[in-house]
């Protein structure tokens, strides 16, 4: 179909209006009705029947979105990688863009011809919003295991849009997101009539209306909350926060972490792993010096160690020497080289006198920062792959310890907790698994030294307030070098921490065994999301199929 020159030029500058306004959602900005404006700008970026130019402007919004977002990933590796990780999550996006053209012709056919209207029909909104979804979904499970950063719903954690991911994940919120711009976008079509008219007028109040419900309503959801929660007590030093303990339904978890920090940010942390190491030992013991006794654990990030401590005496004595002062457990983070090849990513539970009684690896380590995929193919292309000398292996436990609370609960309590190793707490199945195994608390884990001063560890932690949010469970995340902070059961921020500073805190962690309809869910809101976006792509396919079967006969 031919398409003219303005309107082409037209629908890519939208599209990349609309990358721009997404990216302003997220951190550092942080300006969430960014997301709204952008679904608006991408619904009117899409030519109504140009499945080729509607890939492109889907490709150029993503673009324009993902190379900025991700930058962080040029700061770990290298241009070529960075770039292929952002045009390579932005093809899903061009994906969407064929997609719906496909989708919006089958419900022009079912429409017995009718035009589909630029933004007032809602029933055309809901599929829009729906394939949006899928496709989202789509990209957090292929390739490689998928890469679920910068789903729409991770921008909603301030928004009480967020909440609904406490119904349905973050799988509800970015179609609730999609809704609401669509929202957006019919007002403004409704209030640009010109002569504006009374009913035109009452269209562009039903849509804002419609769209302030779905912002707005999630509110009323029954996410478990405490007004007293980010109350803080300190003793010579150390802040120890309350997370929400008002919500406890099983006592609580007091647990210390230490974010260790090193004197040369970036990724020069690799070469000072013994630095690192130190740092995390001295802020053990400053923790022991003023809540001796009172710590149920001792919370480390990723790669916190450097190396195996089981493999090195004066790491054992060391760790065995700094849990003996605090009096818990330490969780480290730790490198883990099987003697068949490879590496794992480990979270090692390090008890005094009895070194390491359990351990989590990682199940789902990052693809061409971890290990790379094609390394051949790929070293071709740059020769960066070869930064990364052993490949990690996935794990294949998990991600639930049964963590000793005697401080707490007496003689003999544990706790089941949540060890979500970095990346891994953007991946709802991960997360969702281990709280429906009984996890009572979320620990992440990370290493987010190699980012710099990028916005890659706030990004981070938006994921984790919104897993909160999503299990009803406290959460901490721990970083090497920040940011770390501590989140309540509702995905209140509690408290945080500043990148590249030593810093250590406790916090009290409501212990809770209720499971949210989110969790109880499973992965259907995931499924009945990609589900029905196939069928609606195959519905248009063959309705368009039949339209030109039907054209044909009518000539004949």
């Amino acid at each position: 179909m031919h398409v003219k020159v303005a309107p082409r030029l037209s629908s890519l500058l939208l599209a990349a209006l609309g990358g721009l306004a997404l990216g302003a959602a997220f951190p550092p900005l942080g300006w969430w009705p960014g997301a709204l404006v952008a679904v608006a700008l991408l619904w009117w970026a899409l030519r109504p029947d140009h499945a080729g130019w509607n890939a492109l402007a889907g490709l150029v919004f993503g673009c324009v979105f993902f190379l900025p977002h991700l930058w962080w990933a040029n700061l770990a590796t290298e241009e070529a990688p960075w770039i292929a990780l952002s045009v390579l999550e932005a093809s899903f996006l061009a994906l969407f863009g064929a997609a719906w053209t496909w989708v919006r012709r089958g419900i022009t056919v079912l429409l017995r011809g009718g035009r589909v209207p630029s933004g007032a029909g809602w029933w055309a909104a809901v599929a829009f919003a729906w394939l949006f979804t899928g496709v989202e979904e789509l990209r957090a499970q292929v390739p490689f295991g998928g890469f679920p950063w910068a789903r729409l719903a991770w921008s909603m954690v301030d928004v009480p849009l967020g909440r609904a991911a406490w119904l349905g994940s973050s799988v509800l919120v970015t179609f609730g997101v999609c809704l609401a711009g669509l929202g957006l976008a019919g007002a403004v079509r409704a209030l640009s009539v010109r002569p504006l008219t009374r009913r035109s007028a009452g269209r562009a109040a039903a849509a804002v209306a419609i769209a302030a419900a779905v912002v707005v309503g999630p509110a009323a959801l029954p996410l478990p909350a405490d007004p007293d929660a980010g109350t803080v007590t300190s003793g010579d030093g150390v802040p120890v926060h309350d997370a929400g303990q008002g919500t406890a339904e099983d006592g609580v978890l007091v647990a210390g972490a230490v974010q260790g920090n090193v004197d040369d940010p970036g990724e020069g942390v690799f070469g000072f792993r013994p630095e690192l190491f130190g740092n995390h030992i001295t802020g053990t013991h400053e923790l022991a010096g003023d809540l001796a006794g009172q710590l149920d654990i001792v919370l480390w990030p990723e790669d916190s160690s450097g190396i195996d401590p089981r493999t090195d005496p004066g790491e054992a004595a060391a760790l065995d020497a700094a849990a003996e002062a605090a009096g818990a457990p330490i969780l480290v983070g730790s490198q883990e080289y099987p003697e068949t090849g490879g590496r794992y990513n480990t979270a090692l539970l390090w008890e005094a006198g009895q070194g390491v009684t359990q351990r989590y690896a990682k199940q789902r380590p990052a693809p061409f920062g971890e290990y790379i995929p094609w390394r051949p193919v790929v070293r071709l292309l740059s020769d960066q792959v070869d930064r990364v000398t052993t490949d990690m292996l996935p794990g294949g436990e998990p991600a639930v310890m049964e963590v000793p609370a005697e401080a707490s609960g007496g003689p003999g309590a544990t706790v089941p907790v949540a060890t979500v190793i970095c990346f891994e707490v953007a991946y709802d199945d991960i997360v969702r698994d281990a709280v429906g195994r009984g996890a009572q608390v979320l620990v992440v884990p990370t290493n987010n030294a190699p980012f710099g001063w990028t916005s890659e560890s706030t990004q981070q932690l938006a994921m984790t307030r919104m897993q909160a949010m999503t299990t009803g469970r406290a959460a901490v995340q721990v970083s090497t070098v920040g940011v770390s902070g501590v989140v309540a059961p509702d995905g209140t921020l509690v408290a945080a921490t500043e990148l590249f500073t030593h810093d250590t805190f406790a916090a009290r962690l409501p212990l809770r065994t209720t499971l949210t309809p989110a969790v109880l869910a499973g992965p259907w809101p995931g499924w009945i999301a990609a589900g029905g976006a196939g069928l609606l792509v195959a519905a248009g396919i063959a309705a368009g199929v039949v339209s030109r079967v039907r054209g044909r006969r009518r000539r004949t």
